[in-house]
């Protein structure tokens, strides 16, 4: 796990620790010294802890006007043990929605073991983000760890998407056509 780095071909448009607005701001880090673990698998150190033991994130780029964010994620989601999605959307999803993000793309074939919880914040999220027409949608999940998610019916309130050439967009392009499925496959 500590080769996989994260997505690093629009850090000349945007990066989060040189983001002002950004959670992460004025973070440095360290391409030598590796210090953060999934269990016992160091991890790179470009990715961002947000309070999980398990699951971390980069913010891959936001764009404010356009109101969303792109996350790539890595590890395991714990909801049982660890709540993550309690900690996800506390220490991260809630502060970026404070600035105005209401559409969160996660890019999760990183994440490859999932383990689900309660729904009461699943379910906080899509009210959230459903009174202000935002959606949040997880990329690439891997199979494995959808069962879980798809066995809870997760997938009510954060869509799920294939997308493999996602590396080729550009950020806005990506956004851009998730959003149209979305309003495609919603009706919107």
């Amino acid at each position: 796990m500590h080769d996989i780095e994260p997505y690093y071909h629009w850090r000349h448009l945007y990066t989060a620790e040189a983001d002002p607005r950004s959670i992460f701001f004025g973070r440095t880090y360290s391409e030598f010294e590796f210090s953060q673990t999934v269990y016992n698998y160091y991890i790179h150190p470009q990715w961002d802890e947000f309070g999980s033991k398990t699951l971390y994130l980069k913010i891959l780029y936001t764009d404010y006007d356009a109101k969303f964010a792109i996350i790539e994620l890595i590890g395991e989601w714990n909801d049982t043990i660890e709540n993550d999605i309690m900690e996800l959307k506390r220490e991260v999803l809630d502060k970026l929605m404070a600035e105005g993000i209401i559409k969160f793309i996660l890019i999760a074939e990183n994440v490859f073991n999932f383990h689900s919880g309660d729904k009461d914040y699943y379910e906080e999220l899509y009210e959230e983000l459903s009174d202000e027409d935002g959606w949040a949608v997880l990329v690439n999940f891997h199979p494995a760890a959808q069962h879980d998610f798809l066995l809870r019916k997760l997938n009510r309130y954060i869509e799920l998407m294939e997308i493999s050439a996602w590396r080729t967009y550009k950020p806005e392009h990506f956004f851009q056509f998730i959003d149209q499925k979305l309003s495609q496959r919603l009706g919107l």
